[in-house]
């Protein structure tokens, strides 16, 4: 589902990815793991189509990362921590919005919308604003909106942050279920407990990617008994700044 080969990307001197290669296949729940300034963040506007690699290339569905940006952007799902839905509009306008925008139609988008509110036990609340909604109720909002049309990829941009333990649990149930429907899941955090629910993780450091490999066989090979001392040990290895 994602390809990526050599990718690079430059800042002038200055180079943030750095030739870095990896695959992620169909229904896989892959972490993508780094610290501030480790590069991840750019990696993954490039596999969202919203930068070009400076050198490099690979796919995104079968979408190539150099000459289809825009088909890229419609043909996946995005959900991030610090913008996903608009809180001055209510519920049902923000699922109207965001499936027109992903080009359904008017009828198509009834049923979702019906469909959802539904699943999420949500159906007494379409009519609340958004902004009134707890935490964990906009999270999962925002997850099924970012599944409306059905993209065969969702990344997932620090999804989590600044929700509760048991809401960030519930929200990995609906993450492990989109996968097990053969949804390819492309997730950053910074919680090392969640990387435990990944199929397989990367981690990066100073552009690079330093490891990647199943949590349990990344655990073995550093000899730790969880993910965020795995983090620790290969995070500190950064030379810059």
């Amino acid at each position: 589902m994602i390809v990526v080969d050599e990718l690079t990307k430059k800042f002038g001197d200055f180079t943030a990815v750095d030739h870095i290669s990896f695959k992620v296949h169909r229904g896989e729940i892959f972490g993508f793991l780094g610290a501030n300034g480790a590069g991840k963040t750019t990696a993954m506007k490039i596999l969202c189509g919203l930068s070009r690699p400076t050198s490099g290339g690979g796919t995104v569905n079968g979408y190539d990362l150099n000459r289809d940006q825009e088909k890229i952007k419609r043909h996946i799902g995005y959900m991030s921590q610090k913008f996903s839905l608009y809180a001055d509009l209510k519920v049902w306008e923000n699922i109207r919005l965001f499936g027109g925008i992903y080009g359904l139609s008017g009828k198509r988008i009834r049923e979702k919308s019906d469909a959802m509110l539904r699943y999420l036990n949500m159906t007494d609340l379409r009519d609340e604003l958004v902004g009134d909604l707890p935490l964990g109720w906009k999270q999962k909002l925002a997850f099924s909106i970012a599944l409306i049309h059905n993209p065969a990829i969702v990344f997932l941009d620090e999804p989590t942050g600044g929700v509760d333990p048991e809401t960030r649990r519930l929200f990995w149930d609906l993450i492990c279920e989109a996968a097990e429907g053969g949804t390819t899941i492309f997730v950053t955090t910074h919680y090392m407990d969640e990387a435990e629910y990944c199929d397989r993780v990367s981690i990066m450091v100073d552009g690079v990617i330093a490891d990647l490999d199943t949590p349990a066989a990344l655990k073995q090979r550093y000899g730790a008994t969880d993910m965020d001392t795995v983090f620790r040990k290969l995070a500190y290895r950064a030379q810059r700044e």
